[in-house]
């Protein structure tokens, strides 16, 4: 009889044991799997909800949001390529009457994808600026792109001559090819201007993998443009930077 009793002890044991043994490996999975799940959708959560949507790219492979505000413009902004993250200080007006364009694509022939953001600076009566952002996804370093500015000043050379019958003559030489052509009249015959004017109009845009830069020159103060210099971007895989490839004017007919 005791031995019969011993041996209902030791098998209750052994049930205990086994039921406490399961239920610790429960106990364990659950606290292996939880915070696994919170890291991995905690910090999308939180972008999502504290920060503004700004605007996607088409395949919703970028996306920008507002990080600093006041109320007539974004400050600073939280650039987001496929989940990865960071902060810059790109300032977007309440009152530039443009969305900023937002693209993913491959800019460099690497074969990876960069983020590349096109914002509006201003506008008004006779002028459109833009400025353009390409960021590298592995990484999130802006790449540089060659300014409107060091284009005029290293690789065009205009000038202005006034014919005989009220007329101007413009001749242009953008990286050794030279344009001659006349404008209809003179727009500012009181304004000694003897080159033409760059910066009321800049305007980025992208075209089958390339960036491509409008940027009209002018005359006068108002100012009347009289030619469109379309400009195409190349990558210079040495500086790591977008420069000039090639340049096309175009006169404007009156």
């Amino acid at each position: 009889m005791i031995k019969e009793i011993a041996s209902l002890i030791l098998l209750s044991a052994v049930l205990f044991g086994g039921c406490q043994s399961d239920s610790l490996v429960s106990i364990q999975q659950e606290q292996v799997v939880s915070p696994t799940m919170q890291v991995t959708k905690k910090p999308k959560q939180e972008t999502n909800s504290k920060l503004k949507l700004i605007g996607p790219s088409e395949d919703g492979q970028v996306k920008l949001y507002a990080n600093k505000e006041t109320e007539d413009a974004i400050e600073r902004v939280t650039l987001d390529i496929n989940g990865r993250t960071k902060d810059f200080d790109w300032s977007i007006s309440h009152y530039s009457g443009t969305e900023p364009q937002l693209f993913y694509t491959d800019l460099t022939g690497d074969g990876k994808e960069e983020a590349v953001i096109i914002i509006q600076t201003g506008r008004g009566t006779g002028l459109n600026n833009y400025e353009i952002h390409v960021v590298n996804s592995d990484n999130l370093t802006e790449i540089k792109v060659q300014r409107y500015e060091d284009i005029v000043t290293e690789h065009i050379e205009s000038r202005i001559s006034k014919n005989d019958d009220g007329t101007l003559a413009i001749t242009v030489n953008s990286k050794g090819q030279v344009d001659n052509f006349n404008y209809d009249f003179d727009p500012a015959p009181d304004y000694n201007q003897d080159e033409l004017a760059f910066g009321g109009v800049v305007i980025y845009t992208m075209d089958n993998h390339k960036i491509k830069l409008s940027l009209p020159g002018s005359i006068g103060i108002s100012p009347t443009y009289v030619c469109d210099f379309n400009i195409t971007y190349t990558f210079d895989k040495d500086d790591n930077e977008f420069i000039v490839d090639q340049i096309e004017v175009e006169p404007v007919e009156k």
